[in-house]
């Protein structure tokens, strides 16, 4: 344990584990998926509330899981360089970040349970398996995000079902402006990962994590990134053309000067100095979130 940490306090070093910085991705599409039910005059305050509980606490969940599993599977070495892991600094033993992970995976499955009372036995399918993948990212026999699955499970669970799930519990349907929304939040989530991976794409691959970005090599991992962002803003454009969304919707554009620097950041910095990059495209993807959202409702209330 090095000096500067040996002094933390218990609620820093669980602060430490939990990562703060991550949850802005969790809130995006929430953000989204409320914003299209009251366009549609579709909102609910407890059933969104709820939403964005759960997709937080899933983050948090997930974000223990990979600290300890990583560790557990040896590939959280002093090379490493993300941000600290808990239980490989030894702040926190193996047993207490799972212990607080499933506590966390609890709490998101009980209010999993009130909105499946409001949103069918559907919504329960899809919490369990959101849970899963949590899990199975870093854990199990067969972890995802070592097989270079995690692009796609991230997109789809923080993109299409976070977005429509949010929207569904709500309106009570799922409509095809929901569905479109869904995809620039899933792209821009997916960002972060691929930021993730390109940062640790040397260390994964001395300790045999075969994340996309081993797979791919780093110029196409930065390319991978080049175009999940492009893709993200072109999709306001194509609501609007196919009269899904108002011209207002382009507020989202507003967003882009703040993914200028992080493709400068991809094609320049490497290693450590990428943690800054991570948390600018999770801040990127809760602003373009807001601005979707703001963009969308002007539209529909004016």
């Amino acid at each position: 344990m090095s000096q500067s940490t040996e002094n933390l306090s218990a609620f820093k070093i669980w602060m430490l584990a939990i990562r703060p910085k991550t949850l802005p991705a969790a809130m995006g599409p929430v953000v989204v998926g409320a914003s299209l039910a009251i366009g549609e005059q579709g909102f609910a305050f407890f059933p969104a509330l709820a939403a964005l509980l759960v997709a937080l606490l899933l983050q948090i969940g997930s974000n223990l899981a990979n600290d300890v599993f990583d560790f557990k599977k040896g590939v959280d070495t002093k090379e490493r360089t993300g941000p600290l892991r808990v239980t490989q600094a030894g702040l926190l033993t193996p047993g207490q970040v799972m212990v607080g992970m499933w506590l966390v995976f609890a709490l998101a499955f009980a209010l999993g349970l009130y909105l499946t009372w409001v949103g069918g036995w559907l919504i329960l399918a899809l919490g369990i398996a959101a849970i899963i993948s949590a899990i199975a990212y870093t854990g199990g026999p067969f972890p995802l995000g070592y097989h270079g699955l995690g692009e796609i499970f991230v997109f789809i669970f923080f993109g299409p079902v976070a977005v429509c799930g949010t929207y569904y519990v709500q309106a009570g349907h799922v409509s095809t402006a929901a569905w479109w929304a869904s995809l620039p939040v899933g792209f821009l989530i997916t960002a972060i990962l691929v930021v993730n991976n390109f940062r640790d794409l040397p260390t994964d691959k001395k300790t045999g994590k075969r994340t996309m970005a081993v797979r791919l090599g780093p110029v196409a991992t930065q390319w991978e990134y080049f175009l999940l962002l492009a893709a993200s803003f072109a999709v306001p454009l194509l609501m609007w053309l196919q009269h899904l969304a108002s011209a207002w919707v382009l507020c989202a554009w507003l967003a882009m000067p703040f993914a200028l620097p992080l493709i400068q950041d991809m094609k320049t910095k490497k290693g450590r100095p990428l943690n800054a990059t991570l948390a600018g495209t999770a801040r990127l993807s809760l602003i373009f979130s807001i601005l979707f959202s703001v963009g969308y409702l002007l539209g529909e209330l004016l």
